[in-house]
């Protein structure tokens, strides 16, 4: 047969290997031809097995996958200690603004390049003003990372968070109600239209208040449910002032549900370059006597929410930090070897 390898020659066993012509055509590769295979020391072609360079790869991904996930973590840490958290909104004190169950970033780092402005929002810890107990913990760099980790497996204190919009700053004299029935701050009227939640009245009940230095004059945009610093006026610290250094960070955008995705702007009211003027003296201290029990179903405090952005933003930094120090120490490798 043409092209037949000498096996299926049909010729007598140990017979001489066939040449010439007909020996060149037996080397086809796809037909598995090729050097005799009963020829010393050969054996039948076998296709490219996986070779050491295959299986290192393969071990290598296992070797680099705890380094990634530790990277991660520390990085997730990281974020949602001194740079981004998530929160939970359990209470209507700020409707419509904000819904019960929504969620919303908090920036923890803002105020580290600018001071707390007229019309944020922002969580604060209620610790020592609004509620009984100890003010805040040490807000130093390892105090809060401490008390980070502490809350990633279980043991972090039981925190007592609010989140409101500031309507007045150190030194702001705040008052209710002007003859049009609203808010003033250093005798300049708000106009709450745009925030407050609609059929609500800037306020049902009368006070003046002048600011204490390092505080902060938190109201809800609920108005009628806001359990906020007027209903924390009488015999508590800061006359419901509270603490600038209790301030976690600025709320500034709604992320969950996705139909409620919102950004979560300064109103333009606050942007009134007359209420920087000094206050003039304040009015003696009013209050009604309504309110307390009305409104204090709405106090509840928000919730940190699940890590999921900082560990989204984790894990997402930590692939090419470890990549890069993959291909780092590759390259020490080489030139060690030179």
């Amino acid at each position: 047969m043409k092209g037949a390898s000498p096996q299926d020659s049909g010729g007598p066993r140990g017979a001489p290997a066939a040449t010439g012509p007909a020996a060149g055509q037996a080397g086809d590769p796809v037909s598995g031809g090729g050097p005799d295979a009963n020829a010393p020391g050969e054996g039948p072609v076998k296709s490219p097995a996986k070779g050491p360079a295959a299986k290192k790869k393969g071990r290598s991904f296992w070797k680099e996958l705890p380094v990634l996930i530790v990277v991660a973590l520390l990085l997730t840490l990281v974020i949602k200690t001194y740079l981004i958290q998530a929160f939970y909104i359990p209470s209507g004190s700020m409707q419509n603004t904000l819904a019960i169950g929504d969620r919303v970033l908090v920036n923890k780092v803002v105020y580290d390049v600018r001071s707390i402005h007229r019309g944020d929002i922002v969580v604060f810890s209620g610790d020592g003003s609004w509620n009984p107990g100890t003010p805040p913990a040490s807000n130093n760099f390892f105090a809060r990372f401490g008390e980070s980790v502490a809350s990633m497996f279980g043991f972090a204190r039981d925190q007592n968070d609010y989140i409101k919009r500031v309507i007045g700053v150190p030194g702001d004299h705040v008052a209710c109600c002007d003859a049009e029935g609203r808010v003033t701050v250093n005798g300049i009227p708000l106009s709450e239209k745009s925030y407050l939640f609609p059929g609500n009245s800037p306020s049902e009940y009368r006070f003046s208040v002048t600011v204490p230095a390092n505080s902060l004059w938190m109201m809800g945009d609920h108005r009628d449910v806001s359990w906020d610093s007027r209903g924390h006026h009488d015999g508590y610290p800061g006359a419901g002032s509270i603490p600038e250094s209790a301030v976690v960070g600025r709320a500034f955008i709604v992320i969950w549900p996705v139909s409620q995705w919102a950004v979560l702007p300064i109103p333009s009211t606050f942007e009134q370059t007359a209420l920087t003027a000094s206050a003039a003296a304040p009015p003696a201290r009013e209050r009604s006597a309504q309110g307390a029990a009305a409104v204090a179903a709405a106090g509840a405090p928000v919730r940190p929410s699940s890590p999921a952005a900082p560990l989204a933003l984790g894990l997402a930094g930590a692939v090419p930090l470890t990549l890069l120090q993959r291909r780092l120490r590759t390259m020490a490798r080489r030139r060690s070897r030179r």
